[in-house]
């Protein structure tokens, strides 16, 4: 039966397509320029291959970004870029900012400058600005040219200039280096013209100092927008230089200052962080929870753990900020474990808090975007699987029975099975199934061997239409059938183009993806990012 094939993406692949690695007959779905180009831009990498571990991009790891911007096709990889960033593709951001590096770097004219506009418009913070100006100083030596040209000076500049005063004054006290580059820096070798006295004053503030400041403004008559760009910067160099807890409080309450812009011996004050909470985002309130615990902000049966227990499970939260499952079980099983990872801060865990925790969690499956494709999750359970997942700290465990939920809950055409070498068994997982009982289903059956192409053959022999098979496994697959045959051979026996996921959760490498077959995918370790590579995967964006 012939193969479907996959959306037209932005950018059109022109190379010839490939074959299957085993098979030889011609199909749609060759890796080609255009998808190791997708693949990067999305996880950082043009393999088939996700790591929970972040490694240096360089152009040695980017062959097909620098074969397309090198081969006249980089306003084309601009516009790449956009896409994906703006569609939510990219799970990193670095990959992003790196492919504008390399196409302002370039000598078309036409795509330094779409590099540059896209610069606005994709970089949303100054870390990532930093980034991005980083990427400019390693590739200056390698690509043999120059860096602080005209079109790079003007870009930095607009990027401070678009911004409302007021905003670019909390962002230059809330992140004020990275990556070897701070504001100071930027202002100066981008010859910055303030667009408006607001912007002028922020400048000044940043390149001489507040006491300069003080000296220019302080009798100086001020617009309303002045006046208030001002207040703001006198608030922040107050919280730095107070040794009041009490302002400290005040001013983070009457200016809404976050974490960032507090120093460090006031975060050890318990009412500094009361003040800090009642504004704290909901992904910074989850990860602060062992913190605030520890500095007993959070004390059994205090209106503050009321507060947390009742924002944590406060649904139209939890989907304004669009928390994932699998976010909510990073958050609880980090604070049940009672330290940090480096064992240095210890709290005792509040009941209230990790019921809201595991409330939070069912209440977030209702965030899970379905795919509507069909699906088979298969467990591994031929070895023992409390050992910690690479990349979340959680038990595999707990990653295997959490996302077999979600998929199961989520998307309406989905199975869950639990595999080893001597036995398969369905996994029972309904609508008022509990995690606790979908993680009990899998430490009953243990064995030895794992054959990760086990739900692939029993899908065949039991004619089962599956356009995505997922395995959950903590080793390497021992087969006598090799995946790649097996999922060829299904896929000619359905007439279609099954996908393969095999997540290693404890693996730093796998081996189980034929390079030249794009549906097949590895992911090394787990964490919240290769969610959203599998959903990429299966919706065809990688």
């Amino acid at each position: 039966m012939e193969l479907s094939s996959p959306p037209e993406q932005l950018l059109n692949d022109q190379e010839e397509q490939g074959h299957f690695s085993s098979g030889g007959a011609d199909h749609p779905w060759a890796v080609t320029e255009s998808l190791r180009l997708r693949r990067f831009l999305c996880y950082g990498s043009e393999s088939a291959t996700y790591c929970t571990r972040e490694r240096a991009l360089g152009p040695e790891g980017a062959l097909a970004l620098m074969e397309l911007v090198q081969g006249g096709r980089g306003c084309e990889v601009v516009e790449e870029v956009k896409r994906m960033c703006l569609e939510g593709k990219t799970v990193r951001p670095n990959p992003a900012l790196f492919a504008l590096a390399v196409c302002s770097q370039n000598s078309d004219s036409k795509a330094k400058q779409a590099a540059f506009r896209a610069l606005q418009e994709l970089c949303s913070s100054p870390g990532q600005l930093f980034t991005f100006i980083q990427y400019k100083k390693e590739l200056k030596d390698g690509l043999c040219c120059g860096m602080w040209g005209r079109g790079l000076r003007r870009a930095v500049s607009d990027w401070y200039n678009s911004q409302d005063a007021l905003s670019l004054a909390h962002t230059v006290t809330r992140c004020k280096h990275r990556a070897g580059w701070s504001h100071q820096d930027l202002l100066r070798l981008s010859h910055l013209k303030p667009a408006n006295d607001a912007i002028a004053l922020i400048s000044k503030y940043v390149t001489k100092g507040w006491k300069v400041v003080q000296e220019a403004y302080a009798d100086k008559e001020k617009s309303e927008e002045l006046m208030k760009v001002f207040l703001y910067l006198e608030a922040v160099e107050k919280a730095k230089h107070s040794t009041d807890e009490q302002e400290v409080v005040h001013l983070i309450e009457e200016y809404r200052l976050e974490r960032e812009q507090i120093l460090t011996t006031h975060l050890k004050s318990k009412e500094v962080w009361k003040a800090l909470l009642k504004e704290m985002s909901m992904s910074a309130l989850m990860r602060h929870l062992g913190k605030m615990t520890a500095d007993k902000v959070l004390m059994p049966g205090s209106p503050e753990v009321a507060a947390v227990c009742e924002r944590i499970q406060d649904e139209q939260a939890l989907t304004k900020a669009k928390t994932h499952p699998f976010s909510v079980l990073v958050a609880s099983e980090n604070y049940k474990r009672g330290h940090g990872k480096r064992g240095k801060l210890k709290w005792q865990p509040n009941r209230d808090i990790i019921q809201a925790l595991d409330c939070a969690f069912a209440k977030c499956l209702s965030n899970v975007e379905p795919t509507g494709k069909r699906f088979m999750v298969g467990v591994d359970v031929s070895a023992c699987l409390h050992s910690l997942a690479l990349g979340s700290s959680v038990p595999s465990v707990a990653v295997a029975a959490a996302m077999s939920m979600v998929i199961a809950r989520t998307e309406p055409e989905s199975e869950v099975l639990i595999f080893s070498e001597e036995a398969l068994v369905p996994c029972v997982i309904s609508d008022d199934t509990s995690l606790i009982q979908v993680t009990a289903q899998l430490v009953q059956i243990q064995s030895v061997g794992t054959d990760c192409t086990l739900p692939i053959q029993w899908a065949s022999e039991n004619d089962k239409t599956v356009d995505v098979f997922i395995i959950f496994t903590n080793n390497e697959t021992y087969a006598t059938i090799n995946p790649t045959e097996a999922l060829r051979t299904y896929r000619e026996k359905t007439g279609v183009f099954s996908k393969l996921i095999v997540c290693g959760m404890t693996s730093n490498g796998l081996s189980v993806a034929d390079p030249d077959d794009r549906g097949m995918l590895d992911i090394c370790g787990f964490d919240s990012r290769a969610v959203d590579v599998i959903h990429n995967f299966v919706l065809d964006a990688i």
